[in-house]
């Protein structure tokens, strides 16, 4: 019987079974040895192969990579030089982001002249009430963490020019450095306004700043009168003498008008006993972390709330 080249395979074992049913013949045995022995050169082989396998050399891992060199380059936190406190520049902000876009980068890199560890908060108020500095700054005092020990309430259109004026921690009581004699606007003696350095525990002894001035204006004239009811020693530059030229003035009162409308309740000249940081009351939308020209800082966008039963003028306008 004939059978086709695909069935070989199968065809191969009946064969066999038929040869050794059959009578024993030379040819019969001869064929017998010959398939035997290539059976056996297989196994054989396969054998061989199998234990080659097995004693093959385990393939070496590859060492791991070495260690990165230590960064011989001291930080900020590393360097002693620096001293031990941090400042949290606090800027109460609304929709003025070109100078903001000037303001950061320049203040990183001034501090980091000076060597001042700093954080730079943007309280960024988002609601629909009037601009309340004064709390915006009360909340920057709140949110501005564990690691800082003062605070710089610092509006955002003021460039310090002179390096000589003095950042640092104002352990012996608050220091104004944008005083009368330097600011390039503002030059009556109780003016505290512009850029003002204290602890924190100092600022806490005022119970902050009065939340009744919605609108621009006035809230720094009060503020004076809390650091004398706290019996606070203000202080302010000395040996500065580049005069109004000290700092760089970048608002533009064409492009950018201030909200001054005011009514007789706010043009009050004494503390307000109860406003500040016990009675303040705002929600924390989000919190951004922004990298300007390389410079970091923090966007806190705050919804303040009015109580209109206190302070009606929140809407004025």
């Amino acid at each position: 019987m004939m059978y086709s080249s695909r069935r070989k395979p199968v065809l191969y074992f009946r064969e066999e079974r038929r040869f050794l049913s059959g009578k024993c013949t030379v040819y019969k045995l001869f064929g017998l040895c010959m398939v035997l022995l290539l059976v056996s050169l297989l196994w054989l082989q396969l054998s061989c192969s199998g234990d080659m396998s097995d004693r093959r050399p385990p393939l070496q891992q590859a060492p791991p990579p070495p260690p990165c060199p230590p960064n011989s380059q001291a930080s900020a936190v590393d360097d002693p030089s620096w001293g031990p406190h941090k400042l949290a520049l606090i800027v109460p902000f609304r929709e003025r982001f070109e100078e903001l876009l000037v303001f950061v980068p320049f203040m990183h890199t001034f501090l980091n002249k000076k060597k001042i560890r700093h954080k730079i908060l943007v309280i960024n108020q988002v609601d629909h009430y009037r601009f309340n500095r004064a709390s915006l700054i009360n909340v920057g005092q709140l949110e501005s963490g564990n690691d800082t020990d003062y605070l710089a309430m610092h509006d955002v259109d003021l460039l310090p020019l002179n390096e000589a004026l003095d950042y640092g921690f104002p352990e012996e009581g608050p220091f104004h450095v944008a005083s009368p004699e330097l600011h390039p606007l503002y030059h009556y003696k109780t003016y505290v306004g512009g850029i003002l350095l204290l602890t924190k525990k100092h600022y806490s002894m005022c119970n902050g700043m009065s939340n009744r001035f919605w609108g621009w204006g006035r809230e720094d004239d009060e503020f004076y009168r809390r650091l004398r009811k706290a019996e606070l020693q203000l202080f302010r530059p000395s040996g500065i003498t580049t005069g109004y030229k000290t700092f760089l003035h970048i608002h533009d009162p064409a492009w950018r008008k201030r909200d001054q409308k005011r009514v007789a309740a706010q043009k009050q000249f004494k503390v307000d006993p109860e406003g500040g940081l016990t009675n303040l009351r705002y929600q924390v939308e989000s919190r951004q972390e922004l990298t300007i020209s390389g410079a970091p800082c923090t966007v806190i966008n705050t919804k303040l709330e009015c109580d209109q039963n206190q302070t009606p003028w929140c809407l004025l306008g």
